[in-house]
């Protein structure tokens, strides 16, 4: 294990009004995981470094489709499924995916002119929940599993900080 030390980022200074706060600390929580996942080395990116056989590049693979889902409207049909990389999987295409879920996202986030408004959702009963609700619960989720991130890397080379 190499040790690596990061210096560690502190929280955004972010714009004063409520989205561009919301949407600044989302940001920087998906800087984080995505920070955690270049780099780190095959096999071990894709192994499971936990019972439950979570694994670093399965992390940023499932949040790719929650992006997708909560801002971008696209069905998942296997939710389960969103976590486990395919063979044909790599750390820089699902990172490409990612970063390409998150820039779409964030064209969403842009153009919502009042977060109470519903935010974009596949066709199912019930209403959409609001854009002010997705982008809180997407601050929860990306920290809940960039937190997961941090050990599954500092177990990989030891690799810690922001």
């Amino acid at each position: 294990m190499s040790g690596r030390r990061a210096k560690d980022t502190g929280p955004p200074w972010t714009g004063g009004g409520e989205k561009a706060t919301l949407q600044g600390f989302l940001d920087y929580l998906r800087k984080s995981i995505a920070d955690k996942v270049a780099g780190a080395p095959e096999p071990q990116v894709r192994t499971g470094g936990v019972p439950s056989g979570t694994s670093l590049l399965g992390l940023l693979k499932h949040l790719t489709f929650v992006e997708r889902f909560y801002f971008l409207g696209e069905d998942v049909g296997n939710w389960r499924a969103t976590i486990r990389p395919s063979v044909d999987d790599t750390v820089d295409s699902v990172l490409a995916d990612y970063r390409s879920a998150v820039e779409r996202a964030n064209q969403v986030i842009d153009a919502c002119p009042d977060l109470a408004l519903p935010a974009p959702r596949p066709p199912r009963r019930g209403p959409a929940p609001s854009m002010r609700w997705v982008l809180v619960h997407m601050i929860e989720e990306t920290g809940r599993h960039a937190g997961h991130a941090d050990i599954l890397r500092e177990q990989i080379d030891g690799s810690t900080g922001r």
